[in-house]
Order: C-alpha cells, then structure tokens, then sequence
C-alpha cells in the first residue's frame, strides 16, 4: 500500500518550518547572528558570544529643530577635560543654593540608565536607550535649551537590568566615540551626527558583556579611539577615528575579561600609557598599556576584585590610587607606585585598605590639592591623605542616600555630591574638617541619580533614572 502524499510532505514541511524558526530567532537581535547562552543566563547580559558571523548595524539619522548653544565651556569625556573630575573653568560659582534649589533652565525625559552627558561646543551629548523601538540612539542636544539636535540610533535589543544606559561619550571637534550596553562601539562625526564606524567587540572579538552591561567609558587620545574589548585575544586597542583602522591590539593571554572601569592615560617618565583594570572571578589585575605601539609596559595582579567599577585614579608623577567597594571587604583601596630602572617599569604596592577605611562602589574618587576625596559603601564622605590614612570624615547625621551610588564634582573647591534621590550637597574641598555650606532638592522626586555630572558654562547637567536636567550654578 502506498504511503499516503501528505504523510511523505511532513518531513519536508517540517524541515521547512525548522527553517523559518532558527531564522526568525537568529534574527531576534540585530546586535548579532548568533548568541550561545551559557545554561541559567539567558536573561543576563553576560552570556557569551560565539561564532557570530559580523553584521554591521545599519543605523538612522534624524535631524531636529536643536541648535547649538553660543556658549563657551567643555566637559568632553567621562570626568572632564582632564580625567580628574575637577571644573575650572573661569565661571562665578555660588557657594549657597536657594532654599527651593538651583534655578533648572531645562529637562527631558531619557531612558532608564546611567549614561552621563559629555559637552563640547554648546552642544549636549549623550548615548540613550530608546527602548519602545529597542535601539542604542546618540543623542546631541543644544546646551541653551536642551533641544535636540540630531539623533544617530541603531537597533539592539537590551532587556531591563537595572538600566540600560552607562557610559558617557567622547567627543572632539571631529568625532564622538560611544560604547553602548551590548558593546558596540559607535563613531559619528560630532557636528553633523553622520556614521562613520562600529565594531561589535561581542562579536568581533569575543568580548564578554560585563554584569550589568558595559560601563566602560571610550576614550579619544591623539586621534584614535582607546578601547578595551578584553575579549579572548585582544586585551586593548588604538582605532584611528578617521577611518575606523586599527592601529595596535594588545594582546590578552591571562584571560582578562572586560570590567565596568574606564581606561585612563597617564604619563611616566616621558612615557606614556594607558591604564585598564581587567578581571574575572579567578584572576585579573591592573595594565599599562603603551600609547605608542600597544605594548604592556608594566603589568600587575596585586589588584583583584570581583567587580572593579571606578577608574584607576592617577596621582602624579608615579603613583595611581584603586578603589572597590561591590562585595569587597579587604580590597576597598591600594596605592601603586612606579619605578623604573634599566629601561623597565615596575610597580609596588604601597598599602591595601579595608573598605571600611575606603572603598568606592560606583563613583571614582577626586585627587585635589594633595588629598583624596570620595564616597565609602557607609555613605561617608572621607578625606584621605596619600599615604591612605583617614583626615576626616562626615558625620554620622548625614547620609547621602539610601545607597550612596550617587555622583560627586569638585568644582570651585566646592565638592559638589549628588545622592541617590537627587538632594545637592557643597562641601568645602579642605583637609580642615568636613566642612558643609549648604544642600538643597536639585531633582524633585528623583530616583537612582547616579550618572556622572557635566560642568560647563557656570551649568551642571545632572540626571537620575530617567531625566536630566540642566542648573544654573552661578551666583543666579
């Protein structure tokens, strides 16, 4: 007897169907073509990225009615022009706050995250989530009013872990370079927003998307964008924003993996490099990397933490300051030192502190005027000395915030500390005491306002979960 027609078109149907689905669902992300999920993660971002086959976003320029502020002042990357967190420019700063807080020129709503803005030529930069059309957006804003100016976006999906957004661009007169949550590395032309390059540091090089997607902020040095994939062979990377060519790779043969800490330079001995902590639950440690051809020039593992969130803080000439605080409790801070001798750069270490001497967990601390000021897991502000010993601290009747995430600037020897809730604390910026001039309600009902603060133009721009808004900090 024959076999019936139909019953020979199930397999054939079947195999079609089967198709049709692994091809919706390799379609699912646009970040990539093909996701391995290590068992039990598959609603974390930490899951790995394995044999993807490369696509290109293909991303959308909108323009708006925005335009630039006449305004002077720059704050143009993660912690200022600087590194340090430190504003000065020439602005009349007020050392009060009116009872019903600092007058707020504008505000707008943006995605649930972190991102703090960058400022560059009156103009507002900031990488945001769009998340009803599911798309990293870039984001330039006028300074004046805070209207857009244009929007860059492309499409990848991001599910809700406790925010979205994180990093804060870099931005020159040429280029603004953004990291997105899923690691995309986006660079567009600052002015016009047009697209110039992206790598997938997923995809491209095995880089795995740190808990609570990536932190860590681009950094643009001489031309070339400074990027730490920490992904299976490249450990860092200097791209040339022009053409988006790679000009050095650091290799990665320990096997560090991305961190949520940012790249800083310093320089040592006419030399200079870039320092990156690196990490994983069993092994990690802090590198500097030279600037000139990506070579490790010194390189230690004295340093390791389970999750490493601050930046390495540069004390010139020789010394660099670390901080922790996500579970830490003998590790919250250490003192490197450099030497050199024979041509070859070696660090020590000088001290390692408990965290309830210091630690840090999101916010990197401020070296200023030869002290060291920053926010401990117990929500107090310290005021350490180099040598790592406590000159004082706040008391105990003022906590900033349910959980002292929030940002902190020093600016006019002002520190300016920002809690969770949005309540503005100054704080003179003295090794004399904990000194507080006066506090007020800078974002009414605000809600995890942690993202890093921009100084520029006697205006601080400041944002919680999902607003951001811009203060006037002058004598008003």
């Amino acid at each position: 007897m024959k076999e019936p027609v139909i019953t020979k078109m199930i397999p054939v149907v079947t195999a079609i169907l089967g198709v049709v689905l692994v091809y919706t669902w390799l379609s699912a992300d646009a970040a990539v073509d093909f996701k391995e999920r290590i068992p039990g993660t598959d609603d974390s971002p930490q899951a790995l990225i394995e044999n993807a086959d490369v696509t290109k976003l293909k991303g959308t320029l909108t323009k708006f009615d925005g335009v630039p502020a006449d305004l002077p002042g720059t704050w143009p990357r993660f912690r200022g022009p600087n590194f340090d967190a430190v504003y000065t420019e020439d602005a009349a700063l007020s050392r009060t706050l009116p009872p019903e807080g600092p007058k707020v020129l504008w505000s707008v709503d943006v995605g649930e995250g972190f991102a703090g803005p960058a400022v560059l030529n009156g103009r507002v930069y900031i990488l945001d989530y769009d998340q009803q059309n599911q798309a990293d957006v870039v984001r330039c804003m006028s300074l004046e009013d805070g209207r857009d100016i244009w929007q860059y976006s492309y499409p990848v999906k991001v599910k809700r872990w406790h925010g979205m957004s994180r990093t804060v661009p870099a931005v020159t007169n040429e280029h603004i370079v953004t990291i997105g949550p899923k690691c995309h590395v986006t660079c567009l032309d600052s002015t016009t927003g047009e697209f110039r390059w992206m790598f997938d540091l997923a995809a491209e090089f095995k880089s795995k998307v740190p808990q609570w997607y990536t932190a860590q902020c681009p950094l643009i040095d001489n031309g070339r964008a400074i990027i730490a994939p920490a992904g299976e062979d490249v450990l860092m990377m200097a791209i040339d924003c022009r053409t988006g060519e790679i000009i050095w790779q650091t290799p990665n043969p320990d096997g560090w993996v991305m961190t949520h800490s940012s790249i800083v330079p310093m320089e040592y001995n006419s030399k200079r490099f870039y320092i990156y902590c690196g990490g994983s639950q069993t092994r990690g440690g802090v590198v500097g990397v030279s600037a000139e051809d990506g070579s490790v020039l010194w390189k230690t593992d004295e340093w390791k933490v389970l999750i490493n969130v601050p930046m390495p803080l540069v004390i010139e000439p020789d010394r660099i300051f670390l901080t922790a605080g996500y579970g830490q409790v003998d590790y919250g801070c250490t003192m490197l030192r450099l030497s050199q001798a024979n041509g070859e750069i070696t660090v020590e270490q000088e001290f390692v502190h408990p965290t309830e001497i210091f630690g840090s967990i999101q916010q990197t601390p401020i070296y200023y005027d030869g002290y060291i000021y920053g926010i401990r897991p117990d929500k107090k502000l310290v005021c350490l000395d180099l040598n790592g010993q406590i000159v004082w601290t706040s008391p105990d009747t003022h906590l900033f915030g349910s959980r002292g995430f929030g940002p902190y600037t020093i600016a006019g020897g002002i520190i300016y500390v920002l809690d969770d809730e949005g309540l503005m604390t100054l704080v003179e910026a003295t090794p004399n005491g904990y000194v507080q001039l006066d506090e007020a309600q800078v974002m009414e009902n605000g809600n995890e306002a942690w993202g890093p603060m921009a100084f520029a133009s006697g205006r601080l721009i400041v944002r919680d979960l999902t607003r951001m808004l811009c203060v006037n900090i002058t004598g008003q």
